[in-house]
């Protein structure tokens, strides 16, 4: 059922396929799910938690890119299938995060940080036995210098732990003790001219909210912050464009009249209506 026709262009910029550890269809079966939905185009931004010591990313992404080059072919003139790439942590292993994306040609990459250097990801924690606010502190100096690397073109969901430590715990967080952190975050994506990202896989789920919320969407326009990239997070092929016909409706109250995509790594702006 085509449900985005209030929109002049839908797209979705963070899924995953089967190639991603936690993963379910094949590029294909999200490909055609996307084009079912009206979807005009999609990002298949499959998983590389670089500091995992148990996966070969260099086999990974070449039986990855190899499915995406296929579906840019089979679906060519349906939807737009940009090649991409969810590097998590990558500044804890510079050199190979730099090496492995130098080796494969990427439209997109996703930058995001799902865990703290030596620790296991956010979702694993207890945070009844964590000073929540400590936590996030290190989280956000960790966001920092990623943003600081800034070999990434989107920022991936700043807001992750909350997904967690609010959504599933329902400890509430006072965002504002973070606001400078927040701002220099933002202040960096601006002077390096990359996006940040809207994720909408919590919307309809337990923290019913954007991973950035409406608050600092409006901080990074109004810090004159251009690029924003919509994603669902998806890890099925029927999530695919999830809550982004509503994350486009928080851009556009937020004062962005477009969206980005990227096509070999450089920004194209996409009016929203």
């Amino acid at each position: 059922m085509v449900i985005y026709m209030i929109f002049k262009e839908i797209y979705d910029l963070h899924t995953h396929s089967a190639h991603s550890f936690d993963g379910n269809h094949s590029c294909a079966e999200l490909c055609e799910s996307a084009i079912k939905k009206g979807i005009n185009g999609i990002a298949i931004t499959d998983h590389c938690d670089i500091d995992g010591e148990d996966t070969d990313f260099d086999l990974l992404f070449k039986m990855q890119t190899a499915d995406i080059a296929a579906c840019k072919n089979g679906f060519d003139g349906k939807l737009e299938v940009f090649s991409g790439i969810e590097l998590g942590q990558g500044i804890f292993r510079k050199a190979k995060s730099e090496a492995l994306l130098n080796k494969f040609s990427f439209d997109f990459v996703l930058g995001s940080i799902h865990n703290l250097e030596n620790m296991q990801d956010f979702y694993f924690r207890d945070y009844n036995n964590f000073d929540v606010y400590e936590l996030l502190d290190e989280y956000f100096d960790a966001i920092i210098k990623l943003c600081e690397w800034n070999q990434f073109d989107s920022l991936a969901h700043l807001t992750y732990p909350l997904r967690y430590i609010n959504g599933k715990y329902k400890i509430d967080i006072d965002l504002s003790k973070f606001s400078a952190k927040i701002d220099n975050i933002l202040k960096l994506l601006i002077s390096s001219e990359k996006a940040l990202e809207i994720n909408t896989s919590e919307l309809n789920r337990e923290l019913s909210e954007f991973m950035a919320p409406a608050s600092v969407i409006s901080r990074y326009k109004e810090l004159g912050g251009k690029y924003i990239t919509l994603g669902s997070d998806s890890h099925f092929y029927d999530k695919i464009g999830n809550g982004v016909t509503e994350g486009l409706e928080m851009a556009q109250s937020c004062g962005f009249d477009y969206q980005t995509v990227f096509v070999q790594r450089k920004p194209k702006l996409i009016r929203i209506r």
